[in-house]
């Protein structure tokens, strides 16, 4: 039995007590997640590192699961777009049963090896693929890092089982112990709240090391709605001091960009020489300032 299968002794009552107790039970279990996630944060530093520098020769990083965990990989891949501004194919999931399993579970999919195989088949080995399963176990996640492996892919696996059995096909594993669920076998919860939290950390920490951020600013972000270029204004305001018009005025020099509407203002130079500046910097903001002849 997988330690998210077992019974947890601390919430054997669950379902004889008041509300607000229910509530404090699974806060409590909840409370337990940060900690295993904590544990894992030197192996979690080895696939970013590895990420990193597939993503600058030019590979792809790569999620596979099922279930909560395909979910999981499809909402992180799909909430760097207007948060980064990553190419679509940069960070790429693949969830077990495509689009209608992401509503409503599809049965068998997951317990497919040669389907995860076959949706790993645009893997190659310059790329990055991380495999999720709460379990360790999930056939279809088994089949897409087994294929990975095979044409040279550096692979991981996120798990809540310690002992996952799909541990050999991972260069890394990344096993946040989150022990038995509140409700036994109920994934969604504990192993899912870590799986997110690993995510988030992964894929963030991947953009502030390609440059995708500017001290703690989001500089690479995508306006799509009146929200976001509020959050471009005030971004600007934020990183250099100048007042809206200005701000405003920048942006539109930099047809919407903010990377060279930040360099412009901060540096007194050009949008078109932020703008080279960027380019020969790999997009790095702290780099194409130093190139200006500003502090970093």
């Amino acid at each position: 039995m997988t330690p998210t299968e077992a019974r947890n002794p601390r919430t054997l009552a669950i379902d004889a007590v008041g509300t607000v107790e229910i509530l404090r039970m699974m806060n409590a279990e909840d409370a337990r997640v940060a900690d295993a996630v904590s544990a894992v944060l030197p192996q979690l530093a080895r696939i970013v590192d590895a990420a990193v520098e597939a993503v600058r020769a030019g590979g792809r990083v790569h999620y596979f699961g099922a279930g909560t965990s395909g979910r999981l990989a499809v909402l992180d891949a799909a909430e760097l777009l207007p948060t980064f501004h990553a190419p679509d194919d940069l960070v790429i999931a693949h969830h077990a049963g495509g689009m209608p399993a992401l509503l409503r579970a599809v049965e068998n999919v997951e317990d497919s090896e040669e389907g995860g195989a076959a949706d790993a088949s645009e893997v190659t080995g310059r790329d990055v693929v991380i495999g999720l399963a709460a379990s360790g176990s999930t056939p279809y996640v088994a089949g897409a890092l087994r294929h990975a492996r095979s044409v040279g892919a550096t692979t991981a696996l996120i798990t809540s089982n310690p002992q996952a059995p799909l541990a050999p096909l991972a260069d890394v594993l990344i096993a946040a112990d989150t022990g038995p669920e509140v409700i036994a076998g109920s994934t969604r919860l504990k192993a899912g709240t870590a799986q997110k939290m690993v995510l988030n950390a992964f894929s963030t920490t991947l953009m502030i090391k390609l440059g995708r951020t500017w001290s703690n600013l989001m500089v690479d972000m995508v306006a799509t709605n009146n929200k976001l270029r509020g959050r471009m204004l005030r971004i600007l305001a934020e990183a250099t001091g100048a007042d809206a018009d200005a701000c405003a005025a920048a942006l539109v020099e930099a047809d919407g960009e903010l990377k060279p509407a930040l360099v412009h203002l901060l540096t007194g130079s050009p949008v078109a020489a932020a703008r080279e500046a960027l380019a020969e910097a790999d997009g790095r903001v702290a780099v194409a300032l130093g190139k200006l002849g500003a502090p970093a």
